[in-house]
């Protein structure tokens, strides 16, 4: 006799997204996603879609293109590929176009309420997981996926395992998101959630903002996970009205109390400390103390991770009437015009570049190899999601990863600092 057990939120997105019932982990389905989201390469798909022969979309309102990882264009073949996004958008009445001065892709789509609790969002970057801070089942597939949902609507998954992430807070001060999810990548490894539903839970995440909720969706990706997702609360539906979603348009799907999880991890934030991930990988972090003094040639802080309002605001905070120190480049890059117009507006940004900082548009910059490259030799702290040899220029360069705060107290310092010491 088969005994009913509760369903995890992969679970249940799933069964939403394919029609089936009773769906369990290692099933596969025809899943039909809400949202196609490509980038700058989206010119793949077209070109795809070209040699396939097919002139005719599933779902043109499904599709989302947002010309974000080298923009605007270093070179006249990325120019071409720009154009040929933009004709092809035009042509086929794609309504979710976003150009060159819009920012990162998820944060774009969030923040103009594309994405939503329940649904299903694919992506052509495999941080679209960053879309669990809104309750919805992000994930990132490849150029071809995406080409062929385009024509058919739909494509094949697996119910992936859940895993269950508690976390119990406050942090102590200096101490960030960031720092909760350096830590357990470090202790779960970069294959340890592999194909896994990240699911995190506890008196923390209750608490956080939407933005801080994806630094932890986002970040999920770098230990393998599938998915990531934060339970929706009224911090979410307000996130959601604020940014035009019609609360009637979409379903919450909360995981069951008695829902079967693979394994369960803790991780302690009272007692946490600010962690870096030092190279050449994100899992291999150590608490700010054993690397500080390291010196550092450039600064960068952006990426979909860390470069949202609040992110801008903690930097700011540690830097304000202080100088960079001499010889250091601290590049800061918003992830969206909108952020970098209420920066602007607060004074934010003019604290920054009284600091000494260059501001970049709006985008993916560094993170993505679109400025910022580094020399042999060189090393950069970052704020980013990955600190591969190579990543940022040379690779006799290197990369530590931490949060804006450690960012900014290390371009002040010249060298990897502590940045409690600095928030005293």
């Amino acid at each position: 006799m088969q005994v009913n057990v509760g369903r995890t939120f992969a679970q249940k997105a799933l069964e939403r997204a394919s029609g089936e019932k009773d769906l369990q982990p290692g099933q596969i389905v025809d899943a039909f996603p809400d949202l196609y989201m490509s980038h700058t390469a989206s010119w793949r798909c077209i070109r795809t879609l070209e040699r396939m022969g097919v002139d005719e979309l599933y779902d043109v309102d499904r599709i989302a293109m947002v010309m974000d990882h080298i923009a605007p264009a270093d070179n006249a073949k990325t120019a071409g590929y720009h154009a040929l996004c933009r004709e092809f958008a035009d042509r086929m009445g794609v309504r979710n176009f976003f150009d060159v001065n819009a920012g990162i892709a998820h944060v774009v789509l969030m923040e103009r309420g594309l994405i939503k609790p329940g649904e299903l969002i694919i992506g052509t970057d495999s941080h679209s997981t960053i879309y669990g801070a809104l309750g919805a089942l992000g994930t990132g597939v490849g150029f071809s996926e995406i080409t062929a949902t385009w024509v058919t609507g739909k494509l094949w998954m697996k119910v992936p395992e859940s895993i269950k992430v508690e976390v119990d807070g406050p942090l102590p001060r200096g101490t960030y998101p960031k720092d909760v999810m350096l830590k357990l990548i470090g202790n779960v490894g970069a294959d340890g959630a592999t194909y896994c539903s990240v699911e995190f839970h506890g008196s923390y995440v209750e608490q956080m903002s939407v933005s801080e909720r994806m630094t932890l969706c986002n970040l999920a990706m770098e230990m393998g996970a599938k998915n990531a997702f934060v339970p929706p609360d009224e911090i979410t539906l307000s996130y959601l009205d604020e940014a035009g979603a019609d609360r009637g348009s979409y379903d919450v799907l909360l995981p069951d109390p008695d829902a079967q999880y693979r394994q369960v991890e803790r991780v302690a934030g009272d007692t946490l400390l600010p962690q870096v991930a030092v190279p050449h990988t994100v899992d291999n972090v150590v608490g700010v103390d054993q690397v500080a003094g390291t010196k550092v040639d450039q600064v960068f802080i952006g990426s979909c991770a860390n470069a949202k309002y609040d992110d801008l605001a903690i930097a700011a905070e540690v830097l304000a009437g202080k100088k960079v120190a001499p010889g250091v480049r601290l590049i800061v890059t918003p992830a969206s015009a909108k952020i970098m117009a209420k920066a602007a507006s607060d004074g934010i940004v003019t604290t920054l570049l009284e600091a000494g900082a260059t501001i970049t548009n709006p985008g993916c910059g560094a993170c993505a190899g679109s400025g910022g490259a580094m020399a042999d030799g060189e090393v950069t702290f970052s704020t980013a999601n990955r600190n591969f040899q190579g990543r940022m220029g040379s690779y006799q360069s290197s990369i530590y990863l931490g949060s804006p705060a450690t960012a900014a107290a290390s371009a002040i310092r010249g060298v990897i600092s502590n940045p409690q010491e600095l928030l005293a």
